[in-house]
C-alpha cells in the first residue's frame, strides 16, 4: 500500500493549499475589501494601517475560529457517521450540537455563563447528556437514531427559544450565537476552546485505528485486540468534546459533520484514519467558504453562517436519504 499511501498524501497536501488560498481569501472578504497581497503583509509585516487592524484584530480570529470549528464538527461527524455505521449521522443532527445550545442557554438564565470556562463546560456537559439520551433510545437502528436526534432537537431548540424569549435582556450578548454565526465573535477568548479541540481532534486521530478494525465486526475487532466497549466510549467522549467546544464558541451549526465526510471519502477509501485526516482539513475549507458567502449576499449585512449551511447542507440531507443505504447498528 506505499502507492496508495502516497498518493493520497499527495492529495492530502493539495487540501492543505486549498485551505491556505481559502483562508487568504476570508481575510480580504467584507464591508472593505483588501487584496491578497495587503492581508499576507498584514499578517507577516503588520502596521498601524486601517488594513493591518482590520486583519489583525477582525479576520484573522474570524478566521481561526472558522478553522476550528470547521475541523471539530467535521471530525466529529466521521467518528458518528463510522463508530455507528450510520451515513446520517452527524452532531448537529443528532441532537448533540441542540444539547450544547440549550446548556449554554440555561446556563446564561442561571448566571453560570460569566466566563469562558464556564460557558465551555456547560456546552460540553449537554453536548454529553445529548449524545447518551439519543443513542440510548436510538442505538437499535440507523432510521430510530435519526428521528430521536431530530426530536430531541426540535425540542432543546423550542426550550431555549422559549428562554430567550422570557429573559430577552440576558440574551444580548449571545444574539449572533444563538443562530450560529462566527460574526461578532472575533474578541472572544479562543485558547481554552482551541486547546480542548486540538486535543479532542488528535484523540480522533488516535481511535481511529480501533474504528477501522470495529467496521469488520466486533467478534473481528475483538480478535484484533480491540476494546469495543471502550473504543465506543472514547468515540462518545471525543464527539462530546468536539461539538461542545465548537458550539461553545460559534453557536449551533448543523451539517458539517453530515456533508465533509462524505465528500472526502472517495479520497480516503475505506481507510477510516485517512478519513478522519481528510475531515479535519477540509472540514474548515467548507466553514470558509460558508463564512465568504455569508458575507457577500446581501448587501446590508452578513447571513449567519449556520443559515448558508443549512442551504447547503439540506440538499446533502436529501441526497444521502434517497441514494445511500445504512446498516444496522
Amino acid at each position: 500500500m506505499p502507492g496508495l499511501n502516497a498518493s493520497r498524501t499527495a492529495v492530502l497536501a493539495g487540501c492543505v493549499v486549498v485551505l491556505g488560498a481559502v483562508a487568504l481569501v476570508s481575510m480580504g472578504v467584507g464591508a472593505q475589501a483588501l487584496a491578497p497581497a495587503q492581508v499576507w503583509r498584514a499578517l507577516v509585516s503588520p502596521g498601524v494601517s486601517d488594513a493591518d487592524t482590520i486583519v489583525r484584530d477582525i479576520r484573522f480570529p474570524r478566521m481561526v475560529l472558522a478553522l476550528a470549528v470547521g475541523a471539530a464538527l467535521a471530525a466529529a461527524g466521521a467518528l458518528l457517521q463510522t463508530a455507528t455505521r450510520n451515513d446520517l449521522a452527524d452532531p448537529g443532527i443528532l441532537g448533540v450540537t441542540a444539547g450544547a445550545g440549550f446548556a449554554i442557554t440555561l446556563g446564561t438564565v442561571l448566571g453560570l455563563t460569566g466566563t469562558q470556562y464556564g460557558q465551555l463546560v456547560l456546552a460540553v456537559a449537554g453536548a454529553g447528556i445529548a449524545a447518551v439520551v439519543v443513542y440510548s433510545v436510538g442505538r437499535s437502528s440507523p432510521l430510530r437514531l435519526l428521528l430521536a436526534g431530530v426530536a430531541l432537537s426540535m425540542v432543546l431548540s423550542g426550550l431555549s427559544l422559549g428562554l430567550r424569549l422570557i429573559v430577552p435582556d440576558a440574551f444580548d450578548r449571545f444574539r449572533f450565537w444563538a443562530v450560529g454565526s462566527l460574526a461578532g465573535r472575533e474578541q472572544i477568548p479562543l485558547t481554552v476552546p482551541i486547546a480542548v479541540i486540538g486535543i479532542a481532534l488528535a484523540g480522533a486521530l488516535m481511535v481511529a485505528r480501533q474504528l477501522e478494525a470495529l467496521l469488520l465486526g466486533e467478534d473481528v475487532a475483538q480478535s484484533l485486540g480491540v476494546n469495543v466497549t471502550r473504543t465506543r466510549f472514547a468515540v462518545l467522549v471525543l464527539v462530546t468534546l468536539l461539538a461542545g467546544a465548537a458550539t461553545a464558541v460559534a453557536g449551533p451549526m448543523v451539517f458539517v459533520g453530515l456533508i465533509v465526510p462524505h465528500l472526502v471519502r472517495p479520497l480516503a477509501g475505506n481507510s477510516v484514519p485517512w478519513l478522519v485526516v481528510f475531515t479535519i482539513v477540509l472540514g474548515p475549507v467548507l466553514v470558509l467558504v460558508a463564512d465568504i458567502a455569508s458575507r457577500v449576499l446581501l448587501t446590508t449585512g452578513e447571513v449567519p453562517v449556520s443559515i448558508v449551511l443549512a442551504v447547503i447542507g439540506g440538499p446533502v440531507l436529501i441526497w444521502v436519504v434517497r441514494d445511500r443505504r445504512t446498516a444496522p447498528l
